[in-house]
């Protein structure tokens, strides 16, 4: 009766986040200065520090990965076997405290050097061990002419509300990412004494689509647990904060098309629950402005979470 109890708490929280679902669909990861900026195909980069998750191929999943170039950045989609990639800091100087990075990109593709791989070495600088998720994504045409047209189609219906999903429906649509997260959060453990990691203190930052799944890490990863989490550019639609919710911090554009007028329930929510949160709204910076190196002071969202992270201990070895 207990577990029911929890599953029901999990679906009510989830159904809250599938308000954006249908927003997170066509979410790119995208600087606001380079809507137009042409995609082109490229080799999979070797990536030979990549570590598979063991969760499985994506069912149905049999379109093959593939990668492409975009915004003077890389991305990739068509993702149907998980992995995670270590960044670690020098041992020397490694505090004890993870973080798993989740890029985003509407769970169609995934901007694995903007909000990845650049996201994880500045992780790694500051002596966290950083690892990027790259989790299964939706399908989409293999073809980079029609995968465009889809998305171009996603882009000219962004304005309509999206359906809301029933509780089943919101998990069955999570359910491959949730699965990887998990996963990732198992693995580090599992090795945590090999990467001088303390288990105890491993978070989670995501990106819009990853910002999403980072917050449902948290609220349905039992097993997961995530330390503290960080939502940027995310949506913030309120939820039921539960009884363990980890302190969140959340940085977001006030011109972000996306996020930016749909109020703010999440940090409210997490307020009323007497739960840490700190909430960073920059005047400019559009969706998915990352690590790009912008004049907006959003670009001061990293420092701003390693400051956060610093005054809660996390960017400090703890005392023996």
């Amino acid at each position: 009766m207990e577990h029911t109890a929890g599953v029901r708490r999990q679906h009510f929280s989830l159904r809250r986040l599938g308000l954006v679902a249908g927003a997170l669909a066509f979410a790119f990861s995208v600087p606001a200065h380079a809507q137009d900026e042409q995609m082109t195909p490229i080799e999979i980069p070797a990536q030979p520090t990549a570590i598979e998750l063991g969760t499985g191929p994506l069912p149905g999943g049999d379109i093959p990965e593939s990668w492409h170039s975009q915004y003077g950045s890389v991305f990739a989609r068509n993702v149907v076997v998980a992995t995670l990639t270590p960044f670690l800091p020098d041992p020397a100087q490694a505090n004890g405290t993870a973080v798993v990075v989740a890029p985003g990109g509407g769970f169609r593709t995934l901007s694995m050097e903007n909000e990845g791989w650049d996201v994880a070495k500045a992780l790694a600088a500051k002596g966290v061990a950083a690892f990027v998720l790259k989790y299964r994504l939706n399908q989409t045409p293999a073809e980079m002419a029609a995968f465009e047209q889809s998305m171009t189609q996603m882009f000219s219906t962004a304005a309509a509300r999206p359906p809301r999903p029933s509780p089943a429906e919101m998990m069955a649509n999570l359910e491959p990412q949730i699965t990887d997260s998990r996963a990732a959060f198992a693995m580090i453990r599992a090795r945590a004494a090999e990467w001088n990691v303390n288990p105890d203190r491993i978070g989670m930052v995501g990106f819009s689509a990853g910002a999403m799944l980072t917050l449902a890490t948290a609220l349905a990863g039992e097993d997961a647990k995530p330390a503290f989490i960080g939502n940027i550019y995310g949506p913030l639609a309120t939820v039921e904060v539960p009884a363990d919710a980890p302190p969140l911090f959340v940085g977001l554009a006030a011109d972000d098309p996306l996020f930016a007028n749909s109020g703010f329930g999440l940090i409210e929510a997490w307020k009323a629950a007497g739960k840490p949160v700190e909430f960073h709204l920059y005047e400019q910076g559009g969706h998915g402005f990352g690590m790009y190196p912008k004049t907006t002071t959003s670009t001061g969202w990293f420092d701003a979470f390693a400051a956060w992270m610093t005054m809660h201990g996390w960017i400090t070895a703890p005392a023996t």
